[in-house]
This record gives structure tokens, C-alpha cells and sequence, in this order.
């Protein structure tokens, strides 16, 4: 039987359609079509290939060089999640007695907000036998320039299937034309973004097989238990807001995963003594390393914070420089869901850990914690029921990558499985 894959009809756009490939390391822009047929040709892979499980370790072993990692730490917490042990775990957790086979064609739409996204998408569909394309936006930052670079380092020992059948592209977002014609092209279209984005590009086709897999807008924050940070160890209250430093401030707490509000559970005497605390703790750690931000993002702070302000959704402001601002709600259920600037936190005290379930939406995703226990935490999961959260993970490990996303099995979704009956 013919693969309806390759059957498909991809729309021509002829001299407009030039893409230029970024890696494996490209010339002159191809025509979208002649991409399409490069990847195609490419040999067939299977799920856990040995070739792509030797390239993907080798790529993350290359993250994990010390100066590498102390220049970009979210390139180690990259490698770490790229390592031989962690890739065969993964495919370890996808035992079935089906046979399972890759999806295809996988074309991501990563966002240009958070540099390393695009790599986990694409190494776990990589990992699954997927022939890709990736679509790496032209304001990419710095960062992705260097996982670019690290990329190509490792290509020199790959086997040659690698360079056949993965592809990492740039194109202006104008030309709707290239994303029309991948879109008819794959059999599974990743969109990560906005709500915008995802609504943008579902603008463009797939062919009847193929399905999206998206990752839209959300929002994330974080809870204290009051009187579990006043007994801790100093040590402790230290790493705690060195992570919630890292959590926040690696990607401008743009990443979906950073927490934009905190609540102090507890008595309200605790809650406010752990609060000042933990606002000396981070307010130490951002001046030892010396974060600041510029001066147009602290006007933007103080715009978004005084906007607040005007609609009566908080009791105090407080400036510590223009790295953090801290905002008292006036109350809990007014928890800003919007990107309020780098370094803005909105914080409210509830008294028990239920208090939060009438307030959380399903745009909510990640829940940071500190000082509960996991039955306290599984049993909020559960009486949630569904209507929001997708991830519970201790403060420091916000934009800690899993194979399972906004409560998505990516494995799973990179895959097929075919059923075999003797």
C-alpha cells in the first residue's frame, strides 16, 4: 500500500519558497519542496535508532563541557536530559505489545522566546525514528546559536542518515507559503507558542491523516508552605531561592514554566515572616551574581505594575532595584496570569493548599513547591481534577524538561503504534 505521506500534494511556491537550512550546515536557500524531498530520501529509521541514540549523546556530552554549562547552564540541564542513561529510560517507558513505529514527517514551530525548546522537541521525535523539519525563528538568541554550532561539532562523527533525514530551517514568518507547504507535508505539525501562533498556523492545512500536537499559552506559579521555610535550614532557604532564580530569571520569566505568582500557605504571621525572608534570600542571590535587567524592561515593570495598581488588584508595591518587584493581591484569585516583565511576582497568602483549586485554570501548568509532601501534592492533583496543572515540581526545577509535557506523552505522540495478531 502506497504511504498517503508521500503521497501527499505539497503546495508549489516556486522562488519565494527558499529556505535557508541552518543545519546540517546548508548554501544557497532550497525551495520548500526540494526540502521536503531531501528529508524523504533520506534511509529509514526506526524508534530508538542506534544511529540518532549515538548522535544525540555524543551532541548532549559536547553541552555538558564545564565552560560550556557555566556560560549557558540551561545548555547542561539540556545535556543531562540527553545523556545514553536518561535516552534509554526514555525508551524504556514506552514498552507496549503493540509495534511501535515513528510517525513520519514531524515539522516543529518552536517559540523564539526560549532558546532550547526546540531542541527537546526535536531530539525526543529524533529519538522516536521521525524525519524532521524544525522551524528556527530569525530572532533567535544567542543560545541557539550555540547549540547550532555544538550541533554541527557533532555531525562530524554521525552517521550519515542523520544529516539525511533532520533538517533545522529559518524563514521569515511572513512567508506563509513555506509553512502552508510543510504543513501538507508532515503527518505531525508541533506548534509551540501563543494562542496567536497556534490559531496562525492552524490557518494552514494538514493532510487528512496528519494531526497538531500544541503547546499554547500558559501560565505557572509558585507555593510555600510558610511554616516548613521558617524551620529550614538556612542552607536549604539559600538553594531554594537560588533556584527560584533560576526557575524565573534564565529566560526573562517568559518560559511558561517560570512562576509569575507565589502563595504563602499558612497562618498569616508565618506566611509574612517567610515571605520577607525569601525576599532577602532571592534579593542576595540576584545581587551575587549580579542580575539586573535594562532600563526598558524596568519602564515596562512599572507600567504593567501600576496598571495593576489602577485596577485595584494589589495592596502594596515594592521595587527592590530593577531586578525584582514584588506586588502584594488584594486577593489570592487575582493571581496575573499575563507576562508582567522579568522579575515581577504577584504574592498572596491562602491558608491551606485546597484553597487554590477554585482559583486555577486550565492555562495553569506548573506548580513550584516547597515545604509539602508528595501525598499532600498528589492529593491536590487529584481533587483538581483535570481543571488545570499539569506539573508539580519542587522550586528549582520549573524549566526542567520531561518527556511528558503540559501533560502530554511526547514519546507517545512521536510515535504509532501498529497491532500484530497472530
Amino acid at each position: 500500500m502506497t504511504d498517503r505521506s508521500i503521497t501527499t500534494r505539497i503546495p508549489r511556491v516556486g522562488d519565494a519558497g527558499g529556505v535557508e537550512v541552518r543545519f546540517p550546515p546548508g548554501g544557497s536557500p532550497v525551495p520548500v519542496e526540494e526540502l521536503v524531498a531531501q528529508v524523504r530520501r533520506g534511509a529509514p529509521l526506526e524508534v530508538g535508532d542506534e544511529r540518532v541514540r549515538a548522535f544525540l549523546a555524543a551532541f548532549g556530552k559536547r553541552l555538558l563541557r564545564p565552560a560550556l554549562a557555566r556560560r549557558h547552564p540551561e545548555l547542561g540541564s539540556l545535556g543531562f536530559f540527553l545523556r545514553p542513561s536518561e535516552l534509554a529510560r526514555t525508551l524504556e517507558e514506552l514498552r507496549t505489545p503493540h509495534v511501535r513505529v515513528p510517525r513520519g514527517l514531524v515539522f516543529h514551530l518552536p517559540p523564539a522566546n526560549v532558546d532550547t525548546v526546540f531542541v527537546y522537541s526535536w531530539a525526543l521525535s529524533a529519538l522516536m525514528g521521525n524525519r524532521n523539519v524544525v522551524r528556527l525563528s530569525p530572532r533567535a538568541g544567542a543560545v541557539a546559536a550555540v547549540v547550532l554550532d555544538t550541533l554541527r561539532e557533532a555531525l562530524a562523527d554521525a552517521d550519515p542518515v542523520v544529516t539525511a533525514t533532520q533538517r533545522i530551517v529559518s524563514y521569515d514568518r511572513r512567508a506563509e507559503a513555506v509553512t502552508a507547504a510543510l504543513s501538507a507535508a508532515c503527518d505531525l505539525r508541533v506548534i509551540w507558542g501563543g494562542d496567536d501562533t497556534v490559531r496562525e498556523v492552524r490557518r494552514h492545512s494538514l493532510a487528512p491523516h496528519a494531526r497538531d500536537l500544541t503547546f499554547p499559552d500558559r501560565s505557572s506559579f509558585a507555593v510555600v508552605n510558610a511554616a516548613a521555610w521558617l524551620c529550614a535550614p538556612r542552607a536549604a532557604r539559600v538553594a531554594a531561592a537560588e533556584g527560584f532564580v533560576n526557575d524565573s530569571y534564565w529566560f526573562d520569566q517568559a518560559a511558561c514554566s517560570s512562576p509569575r505568582t507565589v502563595f504563602w500557605v499558612g497562618a498569616d504571621d508565618d506566611c509574612e515572616a517567610a515571605r520577607a525572608d525569601f525576599t532577602e534570600q532571592v534579593s542576595r542571590v540576584l545581587a551575587g551574581r549580579g542580575w539586573d535587567v535594562d532600563a526598558a524592561m524596568a519602564v515596562e515593570k512599572r507600567v504593567s505594575v501600576y496598571g495593576l495598581a489602577a485596577d485595584g488588584l494589589v495592596d502594596l508595591i515594592e521595587f527592590r532595584g530593577n531586578a525584582l518587584a514584588n506586588v502584594t493581591l488584594a486577593a489570592a484569585a487575582a493571581m496575573p496570569r499575563r507576562w508582567l516583565g522579568a522579575g515581577t511576582f504577584a504574592h498572596a497568602r491562602v491558608r491551606t493548599l485546597a484553597e487554590l483549586i477554585p482559583m486555577v485554570e486550565r492555562k495553569d501548568q506548573t506548580l513550584t513547591h516547597f515545604g509539602f509532601s508528595l501525598g499532600e501534592l498528589e492529593e491536590l492533583a487529584r481533587e483538581l481534577a483535570g481543571r488545570g496543572v499539569d506539573r508539580m515540581v519542587p522550586v528549582g526545577s520549573a524549566l526542567s524538561f520531561h518527556r511528558v509535557w503540559d501533560g502530554v506523552d511526547l514519546p507517545g505522540e512521536f510515535t504509532r503504534l501498529v497491532t500484530v495478531v497472530r
